[in-house]
C-alpha cells in the first residue's frame, strides 16, 4: 500500500461513503455497510496489518494525526482518499484522536484469510465492528492515567428532576445521583468525566446549556428516547438480575433513566462485551461537602490554575503506592464527607496507622509490588484481557495473605475500616494456586503470541510444544530406532515438500522393507526406495500442525482460565477495593507522620477553630526550595467571631492564608489529618473560595463579570454552615462601585446567610462595620518597618492595615525610580485633603518630563558622586587615572 502520495478532496454536500456505487468492489462493499451502521465514528477497517480509513474519515485522521493522505481506487466517480496506522502501534494513534474528540469504531477480521479464500478466490474476510471507542469507555493502560478515574457520565430529565448516573468501565466504579440545576455544576466538577451523555432535547435549555458551557467539548447528545426511565427499568433489572430496584436504593425517575442510558451506551460501545460493573451505589444530598468548580480552581485541588498536577493539594498529599490507592485518594478528596462518625471513622483508621510505624513501613512495602487488580479485572470481563492482566490478578490476590497475616499482628481492637478490610481482603489460595501453576513468570504482552502457559501444566500442550521445537530430535530417535529394529543401518527418514516425511534405503534393503507389513511403499528411485508408516505419517501430522495446534490449545487454555477469573469478579474486586482502602490509610498516615500533622477534632456545631495551621502546598514547596519555615497561623471563627475582615498589604500572606483554612475544612473532612498544631473544625456543608482573577473570553465575561458571578453564586448557596473565603472582593471596578460592592456582600455574610467567613480587603473603610456587625472581627497581616524599609512578618493578628504598601510592592516589583517618586508625591497630595482637588492639582501639575528621571533634590548623592565631583581630569596622569578608575568601581560595588 502506499502511503506516500497526498490527494486533494473536494467538498460534499453528502458524505462520499453514502453515496451509491452499484460497482463497488467486495471488499469497499463491506467497509460501506459497517460505516453506515456507526457514520459518527471514524471506522478503524483491519486490512492485515493495518487499520485503514477512508473517505472523509481519512481526511480528518490524517490531519488530526499529521499522517500522510492517500488514495486507493475510485468510488462514485472519484478518488477514495485513505490513511492508515500499523496495528501494532494502533493504541497511541487512537489516543490522539479520541483526546480531540473523535469517536473510533474499530472493524476488525473475525476470520484467518485462508478460512475466506475457501469460499472462493473473491471472497472478502469476515469482518465486524468489535468496539466503539470514545473518551468515557477507555480500558487500555496506555490510554488511561493510572492514578485517576475516567467517568463517563448521563444526564436525564424525567419529571422535571434531573439525574446523573456514572461509570468507569476501566475500575467498575457505578453511581449515580440526584442533580438539582443549581448544583449539577458542582457534581460535574467533581467527578471531572471525560465525557457526558444527554437527551439531545437539553441542548435547547439555554440555561442548562450555559451550565454546561465549559464541558461543551465532552458532551455527546443522544437521541431523547435512549433516556425513557421505563425502558432504563427493564434495562437495570435485567443487569442486577432482580425484579425490582428497591433493594439498591429509592432512585427517582431520573436516576434511573440517567443509569439505564450509561448502560445503553456501554453496551453499545462495547458490542455487547460489558465489562464488571458494581451495583449502583446512590449518592445521598448533603452527604458529601459540595465545592463548585470556582473554589475547585482557586484552591487548586487536584489541577493547578494552569491544568496540571504540579503543585496542587493531591500531589502534596499523594504517598500512595498503587494505581487503585492513588484513585481512592483523589476521590476522598474530591468529595469530603459531611458525616461525622463516618469523618471520624476514616480519622480512627489514618491514626491507627499512623501509630504503629513498623506495621505501615511492612504494608507499604508490601503495597509497592501489588499490581492494578481493577482494571486488570475490568479488561478480563470486557473480553480485552491478556495474560498479563491473569498475572496481575494472581499477584494481587497472593498478596492478600500477607496484607491480612500482617494486621492480624496488630494488637486489638483494630478500627471498623481496618477489620473491613481484611474481611474484605478474602481468601483466594485454589485460584491463585491455579494461576500460579498456568502462568509463566515473563509473559507476552497479547494473546494472540502466545507463549504464556507454564511447562508441567498441561501434559498435551507440552507435547505440542516439544514437536514443534524439537521436531528434528523426535525424528532423529525414530530413526535411530527404525534401524535397530530393521538392521539397516543406513536407513535415513527425509522429507520433502511434495511427500512429506518418508523412510528411504537402498534398493538391496528395500525387499526387508516390504516383508514388513508396518511399511507402506511410496516412491521408487534408481538409487533408492521410500517408504512410510503409520507411526511416522502421525509424527509427520504432529509436527506440522504441531504451532497451530499448540496456540489453540493455550488460546482454550486462556479462555479457561479467564472464564474462572471472572466467576470470581465480585470476590476479586473487593479484595482489589480493601487494598486501595489499606493503600489510601498508610497514605494520609505517612504523610501526617512526614509533615507533623494533626488529628483535627470533628464536631456537631459550627466551630472552626485552627492554631498553628500551615498551607501545606506552600509549605512543601518552602521546603524543596530551602527557603526557610512556613509561618504558622490561628484561626479562629467562632460564632461571636465567625466573619473576619482581614487587611493589610499585597505579599504579606493574606490569599495563603485565606486558602490555608479552606484547605484546613477538606482535609479534616476527607479523612486526613491537617498541617496544625490543632484543629477544632464543625462540619462545612459548603465551602466557597472566591481568590484571583481570571475572565472568560469565550463566554463574554470580563475579570470583574467572572467575579460578580462567582460572589453572586455565593450569597445565594451560602448556609450557617458554610465556609466562605472572599479575597479582594470589588478591585475590578471604580473605587467606589468596588467598596460599595464589597460592603454589601460583607453585610450579607453577616447578616443573611450567617456563614463563617474570611474576608480581605484592601478597602480599610469597612472596618467601621466593625462596630455595628457583632461577628464580625478586624484581622491584619503585620509589617515590620524600619530605616524606609518594610518586612513582610506573615503573621496575622487582631487590628486593622493603616495602609496597603502597594508602593512599596510596585518598587519591589522593578517599577522605574522615576514612577515609584511621582507615585509617592500623588500618595502624599490624596492623604493631605479632598480628593477632588487634589486630583485637579495633580493634573495640573503633570510633571511631563519627570517620567524620565525624578528631580535631582529627590535623590541622594552618592559615594560615587561625591568622588568624581573631587576629581580634576587636568591634574591626573594616565597611571592615577587607571586607579582613580578602578577607585570608583569599588564604590560603585560598595
Amino acid at each position: 500500500m502506499d502511503h506516500a502520495a497526498t490527494i486533494d478532496t473536494p467538498s460534499q454536500d453528502i458524505p462520499a461513503w453514502a453515496k451509491e456505487a452499484p460497482d463497488a468492489t467486495p471488499m469497499m462493499a463491506q467497509y460501506l455497510a459497517a460505516k453506515r451502521q456507526h457514520p459518527d465514528a471514524l471506522l478503524f477497517y483491519r486490512m492485515g496489518d493495518f487499520y485503514e480509513m477512508f473517505f472523509e474519515d481519512a481526511v480528518a485522521a490524517a490531519a488530526a494525526l499529521d499522517i500522510a493522505l492517500t488514495k486507493r481506487g475510485r468510488h462514485a466517480g472519484e478518488d477514495i482518499p485513505m490513511c492508515g496506522v500499523p496495528v501494532h502501534a494502533h493504541d497511541a494513534y487512537m489516543s490522539k484522536l479520541v483526546r480531540q474528540g473523535f469517536k473510533v469504531a474499530v472493524c476488525e477480521q473475525m476470520e484467518d484469510p485462508a478460512e475466506a479464500k475457501k469460499r472462493g478466490s473473491k471472497a472478502v474476510v469476515r469482518r465486524d465492528v468489535t468496539r466503539i471507542v470514545t473518551p468515557g469507555t477507555l480500558t487500555e493502560d496506555s490510554l488511561l492515567e493510572a492514578r485517576r478515574h475516567n467517568y463517563l457520565a448521563a444526564l436525564a430529565e424525567a419529571g422535571g428532576a434531573l439525574g446523573l448516573a456514572w461509570v468507569d468501565i476501566s475500575t467498575g466504579s457505578f453511581c449515580v445521583q440526584k442533580a438539582a440545576e443549581r448544583d449539577l455544576a458542582a457534581i460535574l466538577a467533581r467527578l471531572d468525566p471525560t465525557e457526558i451523555l444527554l437527551p439531545d432535547r437539553l441542548l435547547a435549555r439555554e440555561a442548562l446549556v450555559e451550565l454546561l458551557a465549559d464541558y461543551r467539548k465532552r458532551l455527546s447528545p443522544l437521541p431523547s428516547a435512549r433516556f425513557d426511565s421505563e425502558n432504563a427499568g427493564k434495562r437495570l433489572t435485567q443487569f442486577l438480575g432482580t425484579a425490582t430496584l428497591d433493594a439498591f436504593g429509592s432512585f427517582s425517575r431520573a436516576e434511573v433513566a440517567a443509569m439505564g442510558a450509561v448502560l445503553d451506551y456501554v453496551e453499545l460501545t462495547q458490542q455487547g462485551r460489558v465489562p464488571r460493573l458494581s451495583t449502583p451505589s446512590q449518592v445521598l444530598d448533603g452527604t458529601l461537602m459540595e465545592i463548585d468548580a470556582a473554589t475547585r480552581r482557586n484552591l487548586e485541588l487536584s489541577r493547578n490554575l494552569a491544568g496540571e498536577r504540579a503543585d496542587t493539594l493531591l500531589v502534596t498529599l499523594d504517598r500512595s503506592l498503587t494505581g487503585g490507592g492513588g484513585r481512592l485518594l483523589g476521590d476522598w478528596l474530591a468529595a469530603p464527607l459531611t458525616d461525622r462518625a463516618a469523618i471520624n471513622a476514616r480519622l480512627d483508621f489514618v491514626a491507627r496507622l499512623a501509630e504503629e510505624d513498623r506495621a505501615r513501613a511492612d504494608l507499604r512495602d508490601m503495597l509497592r509490588r501489588v499490581p492494578d487488580l481493577e482494571r486488570a479485572l475490568s479488561r478480563l470481563t470486557a473480553g480485552r484481557g491478556g495474560p498479563r492482566d491473569l498475572a496481575a490478578i494472581r499477584d494481587g490476590l497472593a498478596a492478600t495473605a500477607d496484607f491480612s497475616a500482617r494486621i492480624g499482628r496488630l494488637a486489638a481492637p483494630l478500627p471498623d475500616l481496618l477489620l473491613r478490610a481484611v474481611a474484605d481482603l478474602g481468601q483466594h489460595a485454589e485460584p491463585v494456586a491455579r494461576l500460579a501453576r498456568a502462568l509463566k513468570a515473563e509473559l507476552p504482552h497479547l494473546t494472540r503470541d502466545g507463549g504464556f502457559i507454564a511447562p508441567g501444566y498441561l501434559a498435551e500442550l507440552d507435547e505440542l510444544r516439544s514437536l514443534r521445537e524439537d521436531s528434528r530430535s523426535l525424528v532423529l530417535a525414530l530413526e535411530t530406532r527404525l534401524k535397530d529394529e530393521t538392521g539397516i543401518a543406513t536407513l535415513k527418514i527425509r522429507h520433502n515438500n511434495v511427500i512429506g516425511y518418508y523412510i528411504e534405503v537402498t534398493p538391496q534393503h528395500a525387499e526387508k522393507l516390504k516383508g514388513d507389513a508396518r511399511f507402506i511403499h511410496r516412491q521408487s528411485m534408481a538409487n533408492a526406495m521410500r517408504f512410510s508408516t503409520g507411526e511416522l505419517a502421525e509424527l509427520e501430522g504432529k509436527i506440522v500442525h504441531a504451532a497451530d495446534r499448540a496456540l489453540a490449545l493455550e488460546l482454550k487454555l486462556f479462555d479457561d482460565l479467564v472464564a474462572e477469573t471472572v466467576a470470581r469478579a465480585e470476590p476479586v474486586a473487593r479484595a482489589a477495593a480493601a487494598l486501595a482502602l489499606i493503600d489510601v490509610g498508610c497514605a494520609l498516615a505517612e504523610r501526617a507522620r512526614e509533615g507533623d500533622w494533626v488529628r483535627p477534632e470533628i464536631t456537631g456545631d459550627t466551630d472552626f477553630v485552627v492554631e498553628g495551621g500551615r498551607h501545606p502546598v506552600v509549605e512543601a514547596a518552602l521546603a524543596r526550595s530551602q527557603s526557610g519555615p512556613f509561618v504558622a497561623n490561628d484561626c479562629d471563627l467562632s460564632d461571636d467571631r465567625r466573619l473576619w475582615l482581614v487587611t493589610g498589604p499585597n505579599m504579606a500572606g493574606k490569599s495563603t492564608f485565606l486558602r490555608q483554612n479552606a484547605l484546613m475544612a477538606i482535609l479534616a473532612q476527607m479523612g486526613s489529618f491537617v498541617p496544625a498544631r490543632r484543629a477544632r473544625i464543625g462540619i462545612v456543608d459548603r465551602l466557597f473560595s472566591r481568590v484571583g482573577a481570571a475572565d472568560d473570553l469565550a463566554r463574554g465575561r470580563s475579570t470583574f463579570m467572572v467575579e460578580m458571578v462567582e460572589t453572586a453564586a455565593i450569597l445565594n448557596r451560602a448556609t450557617p454552615r458554610s465556609l466562605v473565603i472572599l479575597d479582594e472582593i470589588g478591585r475590578g471596578t471604580a473605587t467606589f462601585d468596588g467598596l460599595s460592592i464589597a460592603w454589601a456582600c460583607l453585610e450579607h455574610l453577616h447578616e443573611v446567610n450567617g456563614s463563617r467567613a474570611l474576608f480581605a480587603t484592601h478597602y480599610h473603610e469597612l472596618t467601621h462595620l466593625s462596630a455595628r456587625l457583632p461577628a464580625l472581627k478586624p484581622h491584619t497581616m503585620r509589617v515590620m518597618e524600619w530605616q524606609g524599609e518594610v518586612k513582610f512578618l506573615h503573621e496575622i493578628g487582631p487590628g486593622a492595615a493603616d495602609r496597603s504598601y502597594g508602593i512599596h510592592v510596585a518598587k519591589l516589583a522593578g517599577l522605574p525610580p522615576a514612577a515609584i517618586h511621582r507615585a509617592e508625591e500623588v500618595l502624599a497630595t490624596l492623604e493631605k485633603g479632598d480628593q477632588a482637588g487634589a486630583l485637579g492639582r495633580l493634573a495640573d501639575d503633570l510633571p511631563l518630563f519627570s517620567v524620565q528621571a525624578p528631580p535631582a533634590s529627590a535623590i541622594a548623592a552618592s559615594a560615587v558622586e561625591d568622588a568624581l565631583r573631587d576629581l580634576n581630569p587636568d591634574e591626573l596622569t594616565p597611571r592615577a587615572a587607571l586607579e582613580q578608575l578602578y577607585r570608583l568601581k569599588g564604590l560603585l560595588k560598595a
